[in-house]
């Protein structure tokens, strides 16, 4: 009986601790004129709509269509184990993204005119990500494009 009580203690503190690394999730996010908001001073972010070289990552680019560019990328997304969609509309895309012990959360917003998807990944806890949020997005920038290729080597062309 009193190792039945100790496992369950210890699982409640265990989920706790878990649950206490998620953090909250920021009421901040989201597009504001027609941009993503900015990383704060802490180098746990990244974006592509800074010139800041601690937090600037390039944007996606595209040379289909902008409405099967963002369908690509969702796929993509969709294929990681570590990815939840949030929100989502025919132009922008929050999700949070998964470590075994922390929650980040990050935005994609398409920009049709220039063939661009704009991006930000940050940490909600802590200061250091030990360049986690950029090591993440540079995969998924490798997925997106390798998904662009598979389709053109199926297709034979892309579509604009």
């Amino acid at each position: 009986m009193i190792k039945q009580i100790g496992r369950i203690l210890l699982t409640a503190v265990a989920a706790s601790l878990v649950a206490a690394c998620a953090g909250d999730r920021p009421a901040n996010l989201g597009v504001q004129h027609g941009k993503l908001h900015p990383c704060p001073d802490s180098p746990n972010c990244v974006t592509s709509f800074t010139v800041d070289d601690r937090h600037r990552i390039a944007p996606l680019v595209f040379a289909d269509a902008p409405d099967r560019a963002f369908a690509r990328l969702k796929e993509t997304l969709e294929r990681r184990g570590d990815v939840t969609v949030i929100e989502q509309s025919p132009t922008y895309l929050r999700v949070e993204l998964r470590t075994k012990l922390f929650v980040d959360d990050g935005e994609f917003l398409l920009d049709v005119g220039q063939h661009l998807i704009h991006l930000r990944s940050a940490s909600r806890l802590g200061w250091s990500d030990l360049g986690k949020n950029r090591d993440r997005m540079e995969a998924i920038r490798t997925e997106f494009n390798r998904s662009a290729t598979e389709e053109t080597s199926v297709s034979g062309t892309r579509t604009q």
